[in-house]
Parts: structure tokens; sequence; C-alpha cells
């Protein structure tokens, strides 16, 4: 449990100071990476995977019983979303709105929200369910810190290649509640066999085995 909690604010940490990188700043206005979203609205999505912890957090905990993972994507509308499909429209005007202060307010916002989870996240309850406002439905803390987890590193990816960045590194405990969670949700959408092969065997590896 202590471990999901400690990954989380090592992965948010790391994030934090990309956003607070000068190139960010630089190429602000600039396409990123992602197709219809310049380099402000992904560091502003980027940032929003720190804010929005402490606002589920501020709700409280829930009393309903808290789904699965794969449930949770399973009812997720962005997964099986198209680009101008209103989730992903959503995601980039979220995004956008986020920036819209400008490159140093958004890091400085990030690394004060960052420094009071740190202080309150570690003495949360063992076990508490919160609910993910945007369902509605309720998850563990330590499931919702696995998909945050997984925001952030593949949106620092994102960004860091958006500007010329050297990808961050994450700790070995991020790494790997990445990689399970996204090698469940690429076996959901593309079957078990397809992954097995495509990590065991490239003479027979599907061509595409993306999660999302």
């Amino acid at each position: 449990m202590r471990g999901k909690r400690d990954g989380y604010l090592a992965a948010a940490s790391i994030a934090a100071g990309l956003l607070a990188e000068a190139e960010v700043a630089r190429q602000w206005d600039r396409g990123s990476a992602l197709p219809a979203m310049p380099v402000s609205a992904l560091a502003g999505h980027l940032a929003r995977q720190i804010f929005n912890l402490e606002e589920v957090l501020a709700g409280g905990a829930s009393a309903g019983m808290p789904i699965s993972l794969t449930e949770h994507y399973a009812r997720s509308g962005w997964v099986d979303a198209g680009l101008d499909d209103e989730p992903n429209v959503v995601v980039r005007t979220g995004g956008a709105a986020e920036a819209a202060a400008g490159p140093a307010a958004l890091a400085a916002r990030a690394r004060d929200t960052l420094a009071r989870l740190a202080a309150r996240l570690p003495a949360e309850p063992p076990g508490l369910v919160i609910l993910v406002p945007w369902g509605p439905w309720p998850l563990t803390l330590d499931d919702f810190l696995v998909t945050r987890m997984m925001e952030i590193a593949v949106h620092s990816d994102d960004l860091a290649h958006s500007v010329g960045l050297p990808t961050p590194l994450f700790p070995a405990e991020v790494a790997d509640a990445v990689v399970v969670l996204l090698a469940r949700l690429a076996a959901r959408r593309h079957g078990a066999p397809a992954i097995i092969r495509a990590f065991s065997r490239a003479e027979r590896a599907p061509e595409h085995i993306a999660a999302f």
C-alpha cells in the first residue's frame, strides 16, 4: 500500500520537475506529439494528474463497493474514443484551461500541490475507497494511484518528446505498476495470445499491441 503512495509521489515529483523545464516554457505554444494538442495543453493535462488527486481526496471516503481497475477502464469512455469524440475534446480543453495562466504559474501550482500531497497522502487510512468523480464510481485509493502513475508516465514521455528532452526515468515500482496495467489493458483489447507473442516471439508478433 505505502509502496503505491510513495511511487505516486515519486512520479508526480518527476512530472513537476518536467513542467518547470525551460524548454517546456520556450515551446509552450507549439504543437506537441499529440494530435490537435499544443505543448501548453499537454502540460496542463500532465499537471492535472497531480491536481485531481488532491481534489479526489478532498471529496472524502466513498461508501460504495470499489470496482476493479479492469472495470474502471471498461467504463471509461475515452479508452475507445476517436480524436474528435467528446471524451478527447474534454481532455484537450481541460488541459488548455489548466495551462491558461502560463508555464511558470502551472509549474508553481504543480509544485505547491505536490507539497501538500506529500504531507497528506501517507496519512490516508489503509483500504481507503474514493469516488472517481468523472465516472462516477468508487475505486480504492491505491488503484486510483496506479491510474495516475500510468497517466504521468505516458504523458511525461509525450511532453519530453514534444520539446526535445530525454524521457524521464521513473523508479522501478512506478515502471512496474505502469507496465503491468498497460499489459492488462492491451490483453483486454487484443487478447492474451497476442501479448504473449509480442513479448516472446518476434517472428510471430502482431503489428500492434497498444493498450489504447
